[in-house]
């Protein structure tokens, strides 16, 4: 037997859980076939085997971004407009890109923008400022979140909501408490609603298509071999599979099923579709619902009130919402479960975490597995007792570390700095024994991980704010988040997440030692190749 690759002259670290660390590495027919010293995997070599010289550089495990949303990012760059910082800096940046946005368009055509930050661009556009830039078009800005639309009144018009419309059930229109006028500003329920019809039902598996290889691309330059694509559309699925079955998919995908959708959900658990069914490429992970919302938007399920300035028809005091009532949802969670089709509940506010954990324990209770591994997605501000809480009842820790760097500051100004302390508390989840894989959310926040981990080992924002020093992490510590509990989180562990023979072949190649170099420099790494199923899919 001869090796189909060979990365010879590097730093291989296995992330094994023994701190092993080879010279080189073997590959074959897309797994790892041995590891060991230059002269030891030397003896494999063959006429037709393909070697790398690393000249010293590190191997790492394929990154595992275990809770993000590719297909929406895909629709996002084939129908909407980045209308994200730094891009966009302030308000005038925004009504300038929509008014100049407008003017391409057809008279009554949508714009839509995703990624808005009001946090970092000093608060969210005025509707009559809308109105202004764009008369004639139906204007929709998502906050970054994706918890939160700003319109114009065109589009308030074409949605049929009137100045007097009341708020749906787990929404909220916000309004000028003086005026009692509609501000543009939709949260929740009042926006989801209405996406959901305008939008997400309308998006076409070519359009999937057409935009996955560059969220792919901007995946992989990073050394992210290993998707979870949370809260997945039916028609994603469908590209996912002609992508595969044209030999264009060089990424492997865990769908986490809508829940929003029960007629896809209901489908699944109609074919007894258990989580694991698939295999290396495309593997069905769980169902996700969303009963917890935004901590930088305001809108997530705290039991103390925001603090910070509110935005114009805020509620005061405001402690956020929840998306379900238990009796709504715990029925649902209880079923997929009891069906194998494993749980992942958003939580991210203590209320919103309790509630969480309030269905999936009601679920264990009627049907007790061991290693179920339900999952709280976000996870955010875990206090001493959810801490308690998630450890006996045998959960993972979906953690968002994303939001640490990218949307940290606005969780410093909406909860306070010594709230961060338990917000994302690797260090304590860590000590605890409890599983707390991390992830991007992107489009939310941006793919790259390495900023995500500088901010988990530094504990700093974007902007260089202390986010929770004492909660800090090793560098290894931080990896481990990304690589072997993002394994753990898919029920993968067996087959990615550390590089062990039999394993895939899933690796990437840095630029610069992450191990040895100065931590303050982690945010700067990059990629020098990224290899999936043994084959080169990203080179520098």
């Amino acid at each position: 037997m001869t090796a189909a690759l060979i990365l010879e002259n590097g730093r291989i670290a296995t992330m094994d859980g023994k701190g092993t660390v080879a010279q080189a590495v073997a590959v074959w027919r897309g797994k790892i076939l041995a590891l060991g010293d230059n002269w030891a995997i030397g003896a494999l070599k063959g006429p037709g085997t393909e070697v790398i010289d690393l000249a010293g550089r590190t191997v790492i495990p394929g990154i595992v971004d275990s809770h993000c949303h590719p297909d929406s990012h895909a629709i996002n760059l084939v129908k909407w407009a980045d209308v994200g910082w730094p891009a966009v800096k302030a308000v005038p940046d925004v009504l300038a890109l929509v008014e100049h946005g407008v003017a391409k368009l057809a008279e009554g055509a949508w714009f839509q923008g995703f990624g808005y930050n009001d946090q970092k661009c000093g608060g969210y556009p005025a509707r009559d400022d809308l109105d202004r830039v764009a008369p004639n078009h139906p204007v929709w800005l998502y906050r970054t979140d994706g918890h939160i639309a700003i319109v114009n009144s065109a589009a308030l018009a074409v949605c049929n909501i009137p100045e007097n419309a009341p708020d749906p059930p787990h929404g909220r229109y916000d309004r000028d408490p003086a005026t009692g006028r509609m501000t543009g500003i939709l949260r929740e329920m009042a926006a989801w609603n209405l996406d959901l019809v305008m939008n997400k039902r309308a998006n076409t598996v070519a359009e999937y298509m057409a935009g996955f290889p560059e969220v792919f691309a901007r995946y992989l330059q990073h050394g992210v071999t290993s998707l979870h694509n949370s809260l997945t559309q039916r028609r994603a699925i469908a590209a996912y599979q002609r992508l595969r079955e044209e030999g264009r998919l060089p990424m492997r995908i865990g769908v986490i099923l809508d829940g929003r959708d029960e007629d896809l959900v209901e489908s699944y658990l109609g074919a007894a579709v258990r989580t694991g069914f698939g295999d290396d490429w495309i593997r069905v992970i769980g169902v996700e619902w969303c009963p917890d919302c935004s901590t930088s938007g305001r809108t997530a399920a705290y039991y103390e009130p925001y603090v910070g300035t509110k935005a114009l028809g805020e509620p005061v005091p405001n402690y956020g919402m929840l998306l379900y009532e238990k009796a709504e949802l715990a029925p649902k969670v209880a079923r997929a479960h009891r069906a194998g089709l494993r749980v992942c509940v958003e939580g991210l506010g203590d209320r919103g975490i309790d509630f969480a954990l309030d269905v999936i324990e009601a679920a264990l209770a009627e049907h007790p597995v061991k290693d179920h591994r339900s999952r709280i997605e976000h996870c955010c501000y875990v206090t001493p007792p959810l801490l308690e809480r998630i450890k006996r009842l045998g959960c993972i820790d979906s953690s968002a570390t994303g939001f640490m760097w990218s949307l940290g500051d606005a969780y410093i100004a909406n909860r306070g700095s010594q709230a961060m302390h338990w917000m994302f508390p690797h260090r304590a989840l860590i000590d605890a024994g409890i599983p707390a894989p991390g992830h991007s959310d992107a489009p939310v926040c941006g793919t790259n991980p390495w900023p995500i981990i500088h901010a988990m080992v530094n504990r700093v924002t974007d902007s260089g704010q202390p986010f929770g020093p004492g909660q800090a992490v090793t560098v290894t510590e931080a990896l481990h988040a990304y690589t072997t509990l993002g394994a753990f989180a898919g029920f993968e562990e067996n087959a990615k997440g550390s590089i062990e023979p039999g394993k895939l072949a899933d690796l990437a190649v840095l630029e610069t030692d992450l191990f040895a170099g100065p931590k303050e420099a982690i945010k700067d790494t990059t990629v020098a190749l990224t290899i999936v199923d043994g084959e080169v899919r990203y080179r520098a």
